[in-house]
């Protein structure tokens, strides 16, 4: 910008560069508060899904004694785990301000009780249930933390963005055009005191 030879014209394009550049500062501010709302949300269902999980593993954990109590660590292992069917897991991505998100995830398993397991008891089947109950959780946790992990990455590339606006290139054209109209200004007042001079 410092380069411009001070005219109008230099002057009319240093405006309306200044003007689109205060445009795109709002639209990055806009998404910065945007982002860091639906941030705030997200991360919000993250801490009650947690809660819910830590709730359900307490259970698990409980559970997991109860069957090591009756069967022993060893008969524990061979006992069948849960199957996944995976026409149970439905995932949905929306896009959100550029930012792919896991809007609805449904994983709709439930551990079917052992047919012929040797050895089978109350305990062993509820441990079972138990664990099963927290793979749906896991999978919900995952897919927050994902969903925060990148809209932190959108919102921190927007906070540069805006800042390099704010602090750089919108006081670089305030600047130059100041500059540019300052000495036009100067101008012209000389051309009027020499035409002034001229008539007398």
């Amino acid at each position: 910008m410092s380069d411009l030879i001070p005219t109008r014209g230099a002057a009319l394009a240093l405006a309306e560069e200044k003007n689109l550049i205060e445009t795109g500062f709002g639209f990055l501010d806009e998404k910065r508060v945007l982002l860091a709302t639906n941030l705030l949300r997200e991360l919000k269902e993250w801490q009650q899904v947690s809660k819910d999980y830590q709730t359900v593993n307490e259970g698990a954990a409980t559970a997991l004694k109860n069957a090591v109590k009756r069967h022993g660590l060893e008969g524990i292992q061979l006992y069948p785990a849960p199957r996944l069917n995976a026409e149970t897991i439905s995932l949905k991505i929306t896009n959100y301000l550029g930012v792919k998100l896991a809007s609805e995830l449904d994983l709709a398993w439930e551990a079917e009780p052992a047919v012929g397991a040797a050895d089978a008891s109350v305990q062993v089947e509820d441990c079972r249930q138990a664990f099963a109950k927290l793979v749906p959780l896991a999978a919900q946790l995952a897919a927050k933390q994902s969903n925060i992990a990148r809209l932190i990455k959108e919102y921190r590339a927007t906070e540069r963005r805006a800042r390099a606006l704010e602090n750089v290139l919108l006081p670089e054209a305030t600047a130059s055009l100041r500059k540019i109209t300052d000495y036009l200004d100067e101008a012209d007042q000389e051309e009027a005191i020499r035409i002034r001079n001229a008539a007398k």
